[in-house]
C-alpha cells in the first residue's frame, strides 16, 4: 500500500519532476508536474521494459528508487530515494492534486533539500555510488558490436571481415563484441549455432590484433526448447510472467538451485577461459522477476546473487556491461551499464513508446541518465550508428557524441561512406570522466 509521505506546495504546470525508470529500458526523464510520464503499451511491454510486480498508476509519475521535484517558484529541490540502496528498492509516486504534489511511498524513502535538479541528482549518484562500493569507474576504449550490422545471423567470418575493414579505416577500435546469434539456443551459451564458426576463432583473430574479444549473453533467459531447459526443468523459476522473445517461449534460471548456479558460473569461467574479457548481459531484468524458487527469497536477492555468481566468475580484470539491467540493484555489480532502450535506424518507435527501440526513446533516457556517468559506471547510450541507411545520422551521432560514455560503433563498416567513417573515427575515443 502507498503511504502519503509529503506534499508540495507548487503550480503543477511550472513544477518539474524527475522520475527514475526501473531498468535500462525503462523510460527516465523530466517532465512537468500536470503530465503523466510513458506507460506501457501492452502487457509484454509491462514485463519487459518497466517493473513487472509495481503496475504504474494511470496518471502522474512512479520513480523507482529516486524522484525529484522542483517546484518552480525559487523553492527547494526535493528528492525522495531509498534509505538502504542495497535493499528492496521503493517506488515512489507523484500525484498532481489541486495546488500541489502529492507524494507517496511503497517502501521507506528519505527526503532531502538541494539548490537545483542537477546537484540533486549528482548528489544521489554519489551517495549510492559510495553506499555501493564503487570508489573508482575504470575507463572503457572505444568498440565494435556485431548487432545493428548483423543481427543474429553473424558469423565468425564476420568478424574476421570486420578486424581487415578497421584496419583499411584506420579505426582505433580496442573491443570487438561479438552479439546474438552464435548460439544455438537462447540459454545454451557454449552450444554453437551451425554455420556461425567458432568462439576460439573468434577471440584467436580478434586477439591477434591487439583487441580485447567481447560476447553477448542473457544469462538469466531459458528459452523453452533449449537443452538446459529441456533436461534440467528444476533450474527454472515457476510461476514467472509469460515471456516471449524471438519467437520462442522463455523461462528464467533460478540460479538459487545449486546446480543452476554451477552451470551459470561455469558458463562464463568457459568464456573467459576461451579468451573474452568483455561481458555484454542482456535482458537480466529476468533475474529480478517474482516466482517460486529453489530458495525462498525475493527476486531481489535472487538477481543480487546471480550476478555476484557472474562476477566471481568473469574476475576483476574482465568487463561486465549491463543491459535491461535494474539500476540501483546492479550498482558495484556492472562496469558499464545501457542507460536507454535500443537505439534503431529510425527516429520514431514503430509503437509509439519511447520503451522500445528508437532513437528517439534513447535519447531521452540516455539524456536524463547522463548524471550516473562516471559515478555509478560507465554510461553506455548504445551503439554509433552513420551509415546512410540511418535516418538523421547526424542528430543520432550528435547524442553518441553528447555523452562521456562507451562509445561502439555497429555499423558494417563496409557500408560506411566518407561521412560515415570520417564521423565514427572521430567518435571513437575512450570513455571521459563524469560531467
Amino acid at each position: 500500500m502507498y503511504l502519503p509521505i509529503a506534499e508540495v506546495a507548487c503550480v503543477p504546470a511550472r513544477a518539474r519532476v524527475f522520475e527514475q525508470g526501473w531498468q535500462s529500458w525503462s523510460p527516465t526523464g523530466t517532465y512537468r508536474g500536470d503530465a503523466t510520464s510513458p506507460r506501457p503499451s501492452s502487457a509484454q511491454i509491462a514485463a519487459s521494459c518497466f517493473r513487472f510486480d509495481r503496475p504504474m498508476p494511470e496518471s502522474g509519475f512512479q520513480g523507482e528508487g529516486l524522484v525529484v521535484i522542483d517546484p518552480g517558484d525559487g523553492g527547494p529541490v526535493r528528492s525522495w530515494s531509498a534509505v538502504d540502496h542495497s535493499a528492496e528498492v521503493p517506488s515512489i509516486r507523484v500525484q498532481a492534486l489541486g495546488d500541489r504534489l502529492v507524494v507517496s511511498s511503497l517502501g521507506t524513502v528519505r527526503e532531502t533539500e538541494h539548490a537545483d535538479l542537477p546537484r540533486a541528482l549528482v548528489a544521489w549518484a554519489e551517495e549510492v555510488a559510495a553506499d555501493g562500493g564503487v570508489t573508482a569507474v575504470r575507463p572503457l576504449g572505444p568498440g565494435w558490436s556485431s548487432w545493428y550490422g548483423h543481427w543474429n545471423k553473424v558469423t565468425e567470418q564476420d568478424i574476421a571481415d570486420t578486424l581487415v575493414h578497421a584496419e583499411r579505416l584506420e579505426l582505433p577500435l580496442e573491443i570487438i563484441q561479438l552479439d546474438d546469434g552464435y548460439q544455438s539456443a537462447i540459454g545454451d551459451w557454449l552450444d554453437i549455432r551451425p554455420g556461425f564458426g567458432s568462439l576460439d576463432g573468434v577471440t584467436k583473430r580478434v586477439a591477434g590484433t591487439g583487441r580485447r574479444a567481447g560476447i553477448w549473453l542473457t544469462p538469466f533467459f531459458v528459452a523453452a526448447d533449449s537443452r538446459v531447459a529441456t533436461e534440467h526443468p528444476d533450474w527454472l523459476v515457476r510461476g514467472t510472467p509469460a515471456m516471449r522473445e524471438w519467437d520462442r517461449d522463455i523461462a528464467v534460471l533460478d540460479v538459487t538451485h545449486p546446480g543452476a548456479a554451477e552451470h551459470l558460473g561455469g558458463v562464463f569461467r568457459s568464456l573467459v577461459a576461451t579468451g573474452f574479457s568483455f561481458f555484454k548481459i542482456d535482458y537480466i531484468y529476468a533475474g529480478a522477476h517474482p516466482g517460486q524458487r529453489h530458495a525462498d527469497v525475493s527476486g531481489h536477492d535472487a538477481y543480487l546473487a546471480g550476478m555476484r555468481i557472474i562476477r566471481e566468475a568473469v574476475g576483476p580484470d574482465s568487463t561486465v556491461l549491463g543491459c535491461g539491467a535494474p539500476m540501483l540493484p546492479s550498482v558495484g555489480l556492472v562496469d558499464a551499464m545501457r542507460v536507454s532502450p535500443d537505439t534503431a535506424i529510425v527516429v520514431e518507435p514503430k509503437s509509439g513508446d519511447v520503451s522500445q527501440p528508437s532513437q528517439l526513446g534513447a535519447r531521452l533516457a540516455g539524456a536524463a541518465r547522463e548524471f550516473m556517468h562516471g559515478r555509478l559506471w560507465v554510461n553506455d547510450p548504445d551503439c554509433l550508428l552513420v551509415s546512410p541507411r540511418v535516418e538523421d545520422r547526424a542528430g543520432w551521432a550528435d547524442h553518441v557524441a553528447s555523452s562521456g560514455g562507451w562509445r561502439c560503433s555497429s555499423d558494417r563498416l563496409a557500408d560506411l561512406d566518407e561521412w560515415g567513417v570520417a564521423r565514427t573515427r572521430e567518435l571513437l575515443t575512450p570513455t571521459t570522466g563524469p560531467a
